[in-house]
């Protein structure tokens, strides 16, 4: 797997080339690249590039004085584009809500469209049901507590932890992907646990969203009708926010959709990129 250096630490990354038009995933907390693995069959002609953020699931410690908290997450994606030098980029966000503020930080320059895919918004960061995780988290031991219970089938599959982000359930091999870098490294834990205490106070969180009403590019909202982490509401609410914003619900799903309506996902997808510039390009032969 390539890996970018930067100021924060090394950023592993997958990047399926092509002379298309570029297309950034980001995942969720605690997970990585292959969140988006369902999807990505179908977005021939795209090269998608897919970095592993710092989130927990990341498999090399970042540096010890890295700022992961979630304005420092931002930059790192950030610095990750500029890095690559990717530009007329359309950034595809999925459960974790963090690159939204890339608009508030002024560090959108080279992200052409946007589409938030059932994210954490406004002020609901983290989202009810992982609360106690991370409240968890900010206890002492509590990260190396909580990652031995997410390698329990009962607790990793529960409604009150990931067993509530998917309709048709993750599969335990792309769980254990994404568990093992925080089970098996303290540095990854430290890591983990920096970014979970790194969330501000709900007034900060809303000025920061308000930010997206000066995002003035395409921008498309794709939100779970049967999601218990992302309220419905916030879907509508994002679209109307977003001066160029188109909502389109996905029913049978929850917030990870790219598990539940890859498919469907791909297509709505594709569908926003041809209306707005950016078609795919066939690979030579």
């Amino acid at each position: 797997m390539p890996r970018v250096e930067l100021s924060a630490g090394g950023i592993d990354y997958q990047d399926t080339g092509g002379a298309g038009p570029v297309l950034v995933f980001t995942h969720g907390f605690p997970m990585n690249e292959t969140q988006w693995r369902k999807v990505l069959p179908h977005l021939a002609g795209y090269r998608c590039v897919l970095p592993t953020l710092p989130l927990g699931g990341h498999r090399t410690p970042m540096r010890p004085d890295a700022d992961l908290t979630q304005r420092g997450q931002a930059h790192i994606l950030a610095d990750f584009l500029d890095a690559l030098d990717l530009t007329g980029v359309t950034l595809v966000v999925n459960d974790w809500g963090g690159p939204q503020f890339l608009v508030s930080e002024g560090r959108a320059d080279r992200v052409a469209r946007l589409v938030l895919v059932a994210c954490e918004a406004f002020d609901n960061f983290p989202p009810p049901p992982a609360r106690p995780l991370v409240a968890l988290s900010a206890l002492p031991g509590g990260v190396w507590l909580m990652m031995k219970l997410l390698g329990t089938r009962f607790f990793r599959h529960s409604e009150k932890t990931f067993g509530c982000v998917s309709l048709r359930g993750v599969p335990d091999e792309v769980l254990d992907g994404w568990f093992a870098p925080a089970t098996g490294s303290a540095a990854i834990r430290r890591d983990l646990r920096k970014f979970a205490a790194g969330t501000p106070e709900a007034p900060v969180l809303l000025e920061w969203t308000a930010q997206l009403a000066r995002f003035d590019r395409p921008a498309l909202v794709v939100w779970a009708e049967r999601d218990a982490m992302m309220p419905r509401e916030h879907g509508p609410r994002l679209a109307e926010l977003l001066p160029r914003g188109r909502l389109v619900e996905i029913a049978d799903s929850s917030t990870l959709i790219p598990e539940d309506q890859p498919e469907e996902l791909a297509g709505v997808l594709v569908e926003f990129l041809v209306d707005n510039g950016a078609k795919p390009v066939p690979a030579q032969p």
